[in-house]
């Protein structure tokens, strides 16, 4: 649930209004005006968390949807804090003709991958499985049907779950695309925007992809039978001019499809009739034939070393359900973004891998589109937040320091941070995020967060899926403007990511983002 509603029932649960939840265990580490209510250990792996709502009054059911490298599993969460196993699709039945055989363990495992941004079609009730190209020992240089030294297929594409009885999950088609890291729902989901990963080196030489692949479009409008358009290539140029790696797309209140990857955030119309900034036309948006709306690079002063920014996720918040206390947020005004920069292992991300808070004035003419190396436009920082130097946290020599997904709720920001665990800030003054809760157990490594409903669910690779509720104080700490601040990560903590640091290192190829297993 996002925006005010949510807001509102989070701020109940602070308030001791809600108490539905049977006091658990609490982990070691560290925590601050937050509690766990319940662990799914088999949900370890989890990449990301999505939900659906059945019926209507006291027969309504919430459902959350998790994916990982076992697959997909649906659970009746109506007791948020005794979720109960529905049914699942495992990536035994994800798996291709020709793919390796599953291994869930390392080393050299061997399963779907990876999904890391779920969407679904609330009103069709389906999952929408991205595949990447290493998916089960693949890899990103290779093409499918390439000779392969892990016997992998390299295969990259979408898979269409029917989850109309969440007890009965049913795989409805498989497409295979040039692109596979994420797919997101376009225009109700009538149709799919898929990007990334890394490019092949046939995409390179050949096609131009030089940085990463772009964004490739699926009509959804028959699940059981989606039309690719692998030859209609979108958000091309995207770095200074180069074409990059597109890596997600999150779509805003007003129908706004931002796409952010190597290079920035760029925000697109896909229906009705808009002016193309670019051309100077006035014409009908379309999924495959999108108008520019807004963004850009981000500057200097917010990202690492990579121009215009590794951006990784963003949400524009617009309309009524965007933060109050600046009006910015309400007239859409300021573009939310993560960089996921890990850097050097020896930098602990001390210049990358933050949240930030841009503004989009001076961006709507297209700016983003004709921005070269010579004459770069980027948009102006307005405020940023990162655990470094905020704190005294050991991650010197450790690789999970940037920040990942986060969900926005009125101005709640819930934000996975990986081995920094899920942070909590009030972004009410965009100048001045604050962190006003945390959640990092010794064994955590949380790839996403989301507020839903009033409880929090991370998808955490180590622990499961830990369902959170924030308390008292929190709200307090909102309310006074007073950040709350974390200790130094405890040893055994540090023990533990520098164990993982064997098994997942981020990708040199790609500037540093993305954890990769590591080849044995």
């Amino acid at each position: 649930m996002r925006g005010k509603a949510a807001w509102i029932i989070a701020a109940a649960l602070w308030a001791g209004g809600a108490g539905t939840a049977t006091a658990v265990q609490q982990p070691p580490g560290a925590a601050k005006n937050v509690e766990l209510v319940a662990n799914l250990p088999e949900g370890r792996y989890a990449t990301a968390i999505n939900f659906l709502s059945y019926g209507h009054g006291r027969r309504a059911t919430e459902v959350m949807l998790i994916t990982g490298r076992f697959g997909l599993k649906s659970y009746d969460i109506s007791t948020p804090s005794a979720p109960r196993l529905l049914d699942e699709v495992t990536s035994e039945e994800l798996h291709l003709p020709g793919d390796p055989p599953v291994k869930m363990d390392p080393p050299d495992q061997s399963t779907y991958w990876q999904n890391e941004d779920m969407d679904v079609d609330r009103s069709r009730k389906l999952a929408i499985l991205s595949r990447d190209p290493r998916s089960y020992r693949g890899s990103t240089s290779r093409e499918p049907g390439e000779e392969d030294p892990n016997g992998a297929t390299n295969i990259a594409g979408v898979y269409v779950v029917d989850a109309k009885d969440p007890r009965d999950l049913r795989l409805l088609s498989f497409t295979q695309l040039p692109t596979g890291h994420t797919s997101s729902c376009i225009d109700g989901c009538r149709y799919l925007w898929t990007g990334g990963p890394a490019s092949t080196v046939h995409q390179r030489e050949d096609l131009g992809w030089a940085l990463g692949r772009p964004i490739i479009v699926t009509d959804l409008r028959d699940p059981a039978h989606p039309v690719a358009h692998p030859d209609e290539p979108l958000d091309l140029f995207r770095a200074d001019g180069t074409t990059a790696y597109s890596h997600d797309v999150q779509v805003d209140d007003a129908g706004i499809a931002w796409v952010s990857g190597l290079g920035g955030v760029r925000g697109y119309w896909t229906s009705g009739r808009h002016a193309d900034p670019v051309s100077g036309e006035r014409r009908e948006a379309t999924p495959l034939d999108p108008i520019p709306y807004g963004g850009g690079g981000f500057a200097d002063d917010a990202v690492g070393d990579t121009p215009g920014g590794w951006m990784h996720n963003s949400a524009r918040p617009v309309g009524p359900r965007a933060p109050k206390g600046d009006k910015r947020y309400k007239r859409g005004e300021l573009l939310l973004a993560t960089e996921e920069d890990f850097g050097p292992p020896e930098e602990a991300c001390r210049d990358r891998g933050a949240f930030t808070i841009a503004s989009l004035d001076g961006s709507y003419g297209g700016e983003g589109w004709r921005s070269t190396p010579e004459q770069p436009f980027r948009l102006r920082t307005v405020g940023r937040w990162s655990p470094y130097a905020q704190e005294g946290t050991r991650t010197e020599g450790l690789t999970f320091c940037s920040a990942h997904y986060f969900d926005v709720d009125g101005p709640l920001v819930t934000y996975a941070w990986y081995g920094q665990g899920t942070r909590f800030l009030d972004v009410s003054r965009p100048e001045q995020p604050i962190q006003v809760a945390y959640w990092r157990p010794d064994d955590g490594n949380v790839w996403a967060s989301y507020l839903h409903d009033g409880y929090v669910y991370t998808a955490d690779h180590g622990r499961g899926i830990d369902v959170l509720r924030l308390k008292t104080g929190a709200h307090a700490a909102a309310a006074r403007r007073r950040e709350v601040v974390a200790p130094p990560m405890s040893l055994r903590q540090v023990a533990y990511l520098r164990g993982l640091s064997r098994q997942l290192r981020p990708d040199p190829s790609t500037g540093y983002l993305c954890l990769l297993p590591v080849a044995r």
